[in-house]
């Protein structure tokens, strides 16, 4: 938190959001579906791929922003399973940028101490783009700051059949396939985010109101944070004024608010009121 501080101007309006948030509070994960590249270049009569390149400055400033906050996790929805069914010059274009952002960012990665990984079935992915993305993963893996993980050739229903598929090949090679037992913690302890907390918040771009299979199993009681701007235009205010708004929130996590707790005396009149038909 001091480190964001450091870099932006007292009085300005990202100044004074961040100021405004208590660093007790802060989400320890986030995780961002960026979407609206597509109707971005649209808008202005550009083709897709502009779109896509124009998205890639958000993502730094983003990144450094989580870093700077002092966040544990980001999680960056790149790639999905469903995203082969585009046209392959698109396709092409996106590894071309994936690429490029990598070589790009590395030295940043570094400097702000950021662990990547990968997330997702990398096997997949074209050959140079699987390098490249193990070279900076080997590169960033002994970071100690926030680690970020980019979604590539990711799909929440495909993770949770890679979890469950590794639960059973651990059991048939250990030999006790007939005893596996499927449970929540076994299932979380296989999935690609394994070791992870969980997302506070999920932040979606573009409007839509959905999570297009993103995080499935994780995101069971994240806060969610859904704007109208397109991903290209998100910038760090509105990053921080969706982390305000999540620090305006109380999570309950099924559980009931402070103020919904009942005092005994009130307990003892509820029961009271729910036996006197009984009664009667």
């Amino acid at each position: 938190m001091k480190e964001l501080l450091q870099v932006l101007t007292p009085g300005e309006r990202d100044w004074r959001i961040a100021s405004s948030l208590d660093p007790k509070r802060l989400p320890a994960h986030i995780a961002i579906i960026m979407d609206g590249n597509g109707r971005w270049a649209r808008q202005r009569n550009y083709p897709r791929i502009m779109g896509h390149k124009a998205g890639v400055d958000p993502v730094r400033t983003v990144v450094e922003t989580c870093a700077q906050l002092g966040l544990e996790a980001l999680t960056l929805y790149a790639f999905s399973v469903e995203n082969w069914k585009r046209p392959r010059h698109e396709i092409e274009g996106l590894w071309r940028l994936l690429r490029f952002y990598l070589r790009r960012e590395l030295p940043n990665l570094m400097r702000n101490d950021i662990q990547l990984v990968a997330i997702g079935r990398l096997e997949s992915l074209p050959a140079q783009v699987q390098t490249e993305l193990q070279s900076v993963m080997n590169k960033t893996a002994q970071n100690r700051g926030m680690r970020l993980n980019l979604a590539i050739n990711y799909g929440g229903r495909t993770e949770l059949v890679d979890a469950v598929n590794a639960m059973l090949d651990n059991a048939r090679l250990e030999g006790n396939l007939d005893a596996l037992e499927i449970t929540q913690e076994g299932i979380a302890e296989h999935l690609y985010t394994a070791g992870l907390k969980d997302p506070d918040l999920l932040i979606r771009t573009s409007g839509e109101m959905r999570i297009s299979n993103f995080l499935l199993w994780q995101i069971a009681y994240a806060e969610l944070y859904v704007t109208d701007t397109l991903w290209p235009d998100f910038t760090r205010t509105e990053l921080l004024e969706a982390i305000s708004n999540y620090q305006q929130r109380e999570r309950r996590f099924g559980g009931l608010t402070r103020s919904a707790v009942l005092e005994p005396a009130a307990i003892v009149l509820e029961q009271e009121q729910l036996e006197a038909p009984l009664a009667g």
